[in-house]
């Protein structure tokens, strides 16, 4: 029930929370893919405007996903509505699995319609289905993790968009989004390959075209291990209570 609350409160504002997203990515895609496209080749046999619908679709399944369990979660603790889930009979696994199942079906619906829409403007296949569907699912589940992580240390509204805005943003953007690595100074590019978003991207981007910056196993282990590492986090601190019950 609690996992249906959750799906209900994004989806009966899904202009909002769906097509909202949708719309963002795709004005990225034209802006960048218009200007850009004739200028700038990543990898041989594919346009730049190609290039660009893997990240975008990844970055707004990712950003969507965090804030559809953070943003829950801070209002239900400004507005006091958490004390009603406290004196449910649910244990915090419960809760895990309501807000990160919410967040992971919010980041999919968001990707997929980033992808579809960017079929509109150029083709883009998939290569590898399976490897899509697992990075995609691997960091939906890590995103609603980090908000849930998010949601229980903000106590106020200010607290969580500083924490999106500074964090989540940056690391979202310098992840590969809208360019390679492959294409930056050696210094920056074992910066951005200390950012677990960017082996998201890339490990998307290679079940996309089949080429990526590395290789799709490394990526797999650092993402699996990511997701694993924040889940843990996320599941120890709502076993604590940590700031639900001052």
């Amino acid at each position: 029930m609690l996992l249906y609350k959750e799906v209900l409160r994004f989806w009966r504002v899904a202009g909002q929370t769906i097509a909202g997203p949708v719309l963002t990515a795709m004005l990225y895609l034209l802006i960048f893919g218009n200007v850009l496209d004739e200028h700038v080749r990543v990898y041989d046999a594919v346009r730049y405007t190609a290039f660009l619908v893997p990240g975008l679709a990844m970055m707004s399944l990712l950003q969507n996903a965090f804030a559809n369990s953070a943003s829950s979660l801070i209002m239900a603790k400004v507005m006091g509505n958490v004390v009603f889930l406290l004196l449910s009979p649910l244990t915090y696994v419960h809760w895990f699995l309501a807000f990160v199942g919410a967040s992971v079906l919010r980041g999919l619906l968001v990707g997929a319609g980033v992808f579809l829409a960017a079929g509109l403007f150029v083709p883009v296949g998939l290569a590898h289905p399976l490897w899509v569907l697992a990075f995609a699912l691997l960091g939906a589940v890590l995103m609603g993790s980090l908000g849930i992580v998010a949601g229980l240390w903000a106590e106020k509204f200010d607290q969580m968009a500083a924490f999106q805005n500074f964090v989540v943003m940056p690391m979202t953007f310098l992840s590969g989004v809208f360019y390679s690595t492959h294409s930056l100074p050696p210094l920056w590019q074992t910066v951005s390959r200390c950012n677990p978003f960017f082996y998201m991207i890339d490990g998307f981007r290679y079940g996309v075209f089949g080429v990526s910056d590395v290789g799709v196993w490394h990526s797999l282990a650092v993402v699996g291990s990511s997701t694993l590492l924040v889940a843990a986090l996320a599941l120890q601190l709502l076993r604590s209570g940590y700031r639900l019950r001052s």
